[in-house]
């Protein structure tokens, strides 16, 4: 009875770790590696056990650093169930689409460049739809046996639509030990999504870190920011920029812009969901009202009392997309990536970095090697599609609307544990894992772990086999 930790065990993206109980094997996520294109290489790299070898996947949520490789776990060789909540599974089916979709231009422009190398697509449309007839749906809160000696429960984690807390109770030999993984967990008090739910019982915690080394700035603050960022650009006669991921970003920003219309003057605005995905995603928010919060289920039962979006246009061709970049000001864009690392927000950043009355928005995590983050560093000159850009425009990070806890939100999830479990840090750079680390002994009396690539649990007597083989040396 252990567990392997792979994927986000070094970082924030590529979340994947290996359940071992009873002679069953059980993935927890399996994602893609995000950030710089040689990071991103490292999808392309076989996988440090054998997919066929693996009984079941259980998937947290949809994102694609939680999601993404699973399409090509499938053509590597896997044949089990993918459990995971409902509505991730139809986030999943719009995702996995757009991402091999993108994996098969970016090939057929690779190989135009290079005169007939044969660039082959990371998986295919093909691929994502097999990946998608794997998927099992659960509702939150039914305790599900999957495998002999192992039952999972999802419970509502508050980051994404879908997003889950997985619950596994396992036994083994007549032992019997609860796991809890975190996936990504969502802030506390925010718009349309319920708060991550309180679990007070487990032997062992795998538990996020993103934001382990910080606090986002308070709700109320960042609502006033966002206003004040719409009125500077209105001043400055330019457009606002806001790169967003298309689930979980994109529907929060649009909810807001409803709640706040007449505040923030977007009468005065065209406003632009410059996003095939998202508007999908957004189609499918709106089908799972029984996931919302109070006040969004309250706002969607009064519509008609709410500000309508009359100026948003929702803009799913290219020729549409090229359209805007024909205006200088007066628009609001939302386009993905959330961390500008492709899609359409890169085109729209390299007509108005240059541009002084240009304000970016940045509403998510940036991780590290991605155009996101070096905008947010500062950089004065960041390299897009083989050119160079200066950086006119005014950078906003705007902490508020990420969809991660903070550090005291992490806290006060793994506060409601009342009994002392085993707790394992991932999904995290080094000083938020450090800094989480930290408060966690000051303030809770949790020593927490941090496990690198390739370390085992020995979930028995919570032993931690540190490993100094390199995972991508062995096979499972």
């Amino acid at each position: 009875m252990e567990i392997e930790f792979y994927g986000a065990a070094s970082g924030v993206t590529g979340s994947c770790h290996i359940l071992r109980v009873g002679g069953h094997r059980v993935l927890l996520d399996c994602g893609l590696i995000q950030g710089s294109r040689e990071e991103e290489a490292r999808n392309r790299e076989p996988f440090p056990f054998d997919p066929a070898a693996i009984d079941a996947v259980v998937l947290s949520h949809a994102h694609l650093d939680h999601s993404g490789r699973l399409p090509l776990l499938l053509r590597e060789g896997f044949r089990g169930p993918i459990y995971t909540q409902n509505a991730t599974r139809d986030l999943c089916d719009v995702l996995w689409q757009d991402a091999a979709g993108l994996e098969e231009r970016d090939a057929a422009y690779q190989n135009r460049r290079s005169g007939g190398r044969d660039v082959l697509p990371l998986y295919t449309r093909r691929d994502a739809a097999a990946a998608f007839e794997r998927l099992v749906g659960l509702p939150y809160r039914k305790s599900t046996e999957i495998l002999p000696g192992i039952r999972v429960r999802l419970l509502d984690a508050g980051h994404i639509l879908g997003s889950a807390l997985v619950e596994l109770d396992l036994t083994q030999d007549g032992m019997t030990r609860r796991l809890v993984y975190s996936g990504d967990i969502g802030q506390y008090d925010t718009p349309i999504l319920n708060d991550p739910t309180t679990i007070e019982a487990a032997d062992c915690v795998l538990m996020e870190s993103t934001y382990g080394d910080r606090q986002h700035r308070s709700r109320d603050a960042t609502i006033r920011e966002i206003g004040e960022i719409i009125a500077a650009a209105r001043h400055d006669r330019g457009n606002v920029l806001i790169p967003a991921f298309s689930i979980g970003r994109s529907q929060e920003i649009l909810y807001l812009f409803g709640r706040h219309y007449d505040a923030w003057g977007l009468d005065r605005w065209q406003i632009f969901l410059d996003s095939p995905m998202a508007i999908e995603a957004t189609r499918i928010y709106w089908d799972y009202p029984q996931l919302y919060d109070e006040e969004a289920t309250r706002l969607r039962r009064r519509m008609h009392e709410m500000p309508q979006l009359q100026n948003l246009r929702l803009t799913r061709s290219v020729e549409e997309s090229q359209a805007i970049n024909r205006l200088h000001s007066g628009a609001i864009i939302i386009a993905g990536s959330g961390m500008c690392t492709g899609g359409r927000i890169v085109h729209h950043l390299k007509q108005n970095l240059g541009r002084r009355g240009c304000h970016v928005l940045i509403v998510g995590f940036q991780a590290n090697g991605t155009l996101g983050r070096r905008l947010v560093n500062g950089e004065e000159s960041v390299r897009i599609h083989g050119e160079d850009y200066r950086v006119q425009a005014q950078i906003h990070t705007v902490g508020g609307l990420s969809a991660h806890a903070d550090q005291s939100d992490l806290l006060r999830w793994l506060k409601g544990f009342r009994s002392h479990p085993v707790v394992c840090l991932v999904h995290g750079e080094t000083d938020a894992k450090l800094g989480l680390q930290n408060q966690a002994r000051e303030t809770l009396g949790i020593d927490a772990l941090i496990p690198a690539p390739g370390d085992l649990l020995d979930l028995t007597d919570m032993s931690l086999e540190r490993r100094s083989t390199p995972p991508s040396a062995r096979r499972t």
